[in-house]
């Protein structure tokens, strides 16, 4: 049996269904950026976590990478393994974050993007060659 919400309490929720909706909608390049490191990590790992992926991104704003998170959850492109572990990032003091995994569709997504990557640099060390 689902909960059922307060008026106060959905309000909230679309509230911040609308923020998220923003941040991830104003900044399409590091919407772009967070893809990649997604697709390249579930390519090269079965699981990973937002502890990973700050490792390798830029500085991004506050919440946007929780938010494009949820974008690529949302898109069915990652989902969540069912674990969580804790946070490295020093002013969450260790709160619990979720461990992803990417989907069928996620996995195919990076294996065609990685191979058209693979192609380009091919004709790319071809042209250059001639």
């Amino acid at each position: 049996m689902t909960k059922r919400l307060s008026l106060a309490e959905r309000l909230a929720s679309d509230e911040k269904n609308l923020l998220l909706e923003d941040v991830v909608h104003t900044d399409d390049w590091s919407l772009f950026l967070v893809q990649q490191a997604v697709l390249h990590f579930g390519l090269d790992r079965d699981e990973f976590s937002c502890n990973d992926l700050r490792d390798v991104l830029p500085e991004l704003g506050h919440g946007f990478l929780g938010a494009a998170i949820n974008a690529l959850r949302t898109a069915g492109i990652i989902e969540h393994t069912g674990r969580m572990v804790p946070s490295t990032q020093i002013n969450t003091h260790g709160h619990r974050i979720a461990v992803w995994r990417l989907t069928a569709k996620g996995r195919g997504i990076a294996i065609a993007r990685r191979t058209a990557l693979r192609i380009k640099a091919g004709i790319q060390q071809r042209q250059a060659a001639a």
